[in-house]
C-alpha cells in the first residue's frame, strides 16, 4: 500500500510512452473503443497531452516526450495567429504547453515559451468584460446567438495564466483581472452548500446577473461534479497566488461538498443531485482534478485540518488507479476509465479523457514530489 504512488507512476509512464508512439505531436481528447480520438489544434484540450508529457519528461528526461510537447506548442502559434477560435480557454492550452516549458527550462531555452505565454494572458484579458466582473466564456456557435454575457465555472482553472504573467512581468492588470474574476466566482459560482453553477448569464452592457444555466450538469440547480472540481482547485491556485483568505475559504467549501457526496468508492457520479431514473455515471476526470485541488488546500490550511484534505485526495487517486487504472486493459490508450464529458449531448459517456488521463497523472506526480506545479 505505502509504495503505490511509485507503482502507479511507472504505469503511468510505460503506457504514456507506448501511446505516445502513436499519438505523437497531436492532440487527443476521448478514448473511444480504447483509442484516442484526435482533435485540432484549437480544442480546449490541446494543452493536457503536451502536459501530461511535460509531467514524465520532468521524472524521466525522455527526450522524444520532450520533443512531441515542443512540437505541440508550436502548433498553437497557428491557433493564436487565427484567434478567432479562441476562448476562455486559453490557460488550459498554453499553462501546460508555454508556461510549463518555460519553468523546466533555463533561460534562452525556455524564453520562447515564455513570450507565447503572454501573449495568450494578453488574448485571455480581452476577454474581460469590466461591467460584470469576469471572463467571457465562448464565441457565438451560429451566427445569430448572443452568449456574450456567459461566464463558466471551468475558467476558474484558467486565471493561473494570469497570474503568472504578473509574476513574470511585473504587470499587476493581469492579477487585477484574475482577482474580479476569481471574486465573481465566490459571489455568482459556488452557493453556499458547497455545490457549483456551471454557466451564470450577466447582462453584458450592465453587468446585472440575469440567471444561471445547467451547461454539463444535469439541470440549472443540480450540481455537476466537474464543475466543483474546477471550482476546488480553481480557487486554491487563486489563493496560492494570491494568499486571499476568502479563494481559500470557498475552495474548502466546495471541498466539502465534493466529498460528502462521493459514493463509496470516492470516485464520484457525474452529477451529484441525480433523479433516480437518470443513469449515474461516474466521471474520473472530475475525480482526479478534485484530488489535485484538495491536495493544494492541505499545504495551506493548518495541521489540524491538512490532514482531512490531504487523505481525501489520496484516497480518490487510489480509488481511481485501484478500480478505474486501465493497465491491464490491452489495446486501450486511456489511463483512467470511465470519464463523463457532456452527459446532456452525449458526448464521450463512460470513456478515458485526455484531462481525467492529465490530473491523474499530476496528483500522482505531487504524491512524489516531483517539482512545482504547472499552474
Amino acid at each position: 500500500m505505502d509504495n503505490w504512488p511509485q507503482e502507479a507512476w511507472n504505469q503511468i509512464v510505460t503506457k504514456v510512452s507506448r501511446t505516445s508512439e502513436r499519438i505523437g505531436a497531436r492532440f487527443p481528447h476521448a478514448s473511444v473503443n480504447g483509442e484516442y480520438v484526435l482533435e485540432p489544434a484549437y480544442w480546449w484540450t490541446a494543452g493536457f497531452w503536451p502536459g501530461l508529457l511535460w509531467l514524465i519528461y520532468r521524472d524521466t528526461r525522455d527526450e522524444r516526450l520532450r520533443a512531441y510537447a515542443e512540437s505541440c506548442e508550436q502548433q498553437l502559434d497557428e491557433v493564436m495567429a487565427a484567434y478567432d477560435k479562441l476562448d476562455h480557454d486559453m490557460g488550459f492550452m498554453w499553462q501546460l504547453t508555454s508556461v510549463a516549458r518555460h519553468k523546466l527550462l533555463d533561460g534562452e531555452a525556455g524564453e520562447g515559451s515564455r513570450r507565447r505565454a503572454m501573449l495568450a494572458a494578453n488574448l485571455l484579458v480581452g476577454r474581460y468584460n469590466v461591467k460584470g466582473r469576469y471572463i467571457r466564456a465562448w464565441n457565438p456557435w451560429r451566427p445569430d446567438e448572443d452568449n456574450a454575457g456567459w461566464a463558466i465555472i471551468d475558467c476558474a482553472m484558467n486565471l493561473s495564466l494570469l497570474y503568472w504573467a504578473s509574476q513574470t512581468s511585473g504587470d499587476p492588470r493581469f492579477r487585477h483581472v484574475a482577482m474580479e474574476h476569481a471574486d465573481t466566482v465566490v459571489e455568482h459560482f459556488i452557493r453556499p452548500d458547497g455545490s457549483v453553477n456551471h454557466i451564470v448569464i450577466f447582462d453584458p452592457d450592465t453587468g446585472e446577473r440575469l440567471g444561471v444555466n445547467g451547461g454539463q450538469g444535469y439541470a440549472p440547480n443540480s450540481a455537476w461534479s466537474r464543475g466543483t472540481a474546477w471550482a476546488i482547485y480553481g480557487m486554491a491556485l487563486s489563493y496560492k497566488h494570491t494568499r486571499e483568505a476568502r479563494y481559500l475559504e470557498a475552495a474548502k467549501r466546495a471541498a466539502h461538498f465534493f466529498i460528502a457526496n462521493l459514493p463509496e468508492d470516492r470516485v464520484p457520479h457525474w452529477d451529484f443531485r441525480l433523479p433516480e431514473d437518470i443513469t449515474k455515471y461516474r466521471d474520473s476526470s472530475a475525480g482526479a482534478c478534485a484530488a489535485c485541488g484538495l491536495l493544494l488546500i492541505a499545504e495551506f490550511v493548518d495541521e489540524t485540518e491538512s490532514g482531512l484534505y490531504q487523505q481525501e485526495g489520496e484516497r480518490m487517486l487510489h480509488a481511481l488507479y485501484m478500480k478505474y487504472g486501465s493497465w491491464d486493459q490491452v489495446g486501450e490508450e486511456g489511463l483512467i476509465l470511465q470519464g463523463t464529458s457532456h452527459y446532456p449531448e452525449g458526448k464521450n459517456i463512460d470513456v478515458p479523457l485526455i484531462y481525467g488521463d492529465y490530473f491523474f497523472a499530476e496528483g500522482i506526480s505531487r504524491l512524489l514530489k516531483h517539482g512545482e506545479l504547472f499552474w
